[in-house]
């Protein structure tokens, strides 16, 4: 029995996550809570976040992914928990293909070199 059991917590996947994988360039739709101290008001708003998913953690209720991207030169990784409520929705932008289950190689890479393949399209007859 692990502890999601002993405490009875049931999880819930979101049906607006798509399903993913390591290698694919993925867009994370996260709402962001914005407080105006001047007006005594917040606000919310839905932010996304595209970038290549370099990680994925399954592990219950903590499952995680992390996704990089490039930004004016400097290269910024986020990490997203599955299951928040703040996660809004997660769409696949393009498939990769890769063979290892942790690409952060990719931190070393600029370029070409930090490119990844796509998988070979399958013809329907």
């Amino acid at each position: 029995m692990n502890l999601a059991e002993a405490i009875g917590l049931e999880l819930n996947p979101n049906d607006k996550i798509a399903e993913f994988n390591v290698g694919d360039t993925v867009k994370a739709h996260l709402r962001i809570v914005e407080t105006d101290p001047e007006r005594n008001r917040t606000t919310e708003r839905v932010q996304a976040f595209e970038g290549v998913c370099i990680r994925r953690r399954n592990a219950g209720p903590s499952s995680n992914f992390t996704l990089r991207r490039v930004s004016h030169g400097v290269g910024v990784e986020r990490t997203f928990p599955i299951y928040s409520p703040r996660l809004e929705k997660v769409e696949v932008i393009r498939r990769g293909k890769v063979r290892r289950a942790k690409l952060y190689y990719l931190r070393q890479r600029s370029g070409k070199s930090a490119r990844i393949k796509e998988p070979p399209r399958i013809k329907k007859t």
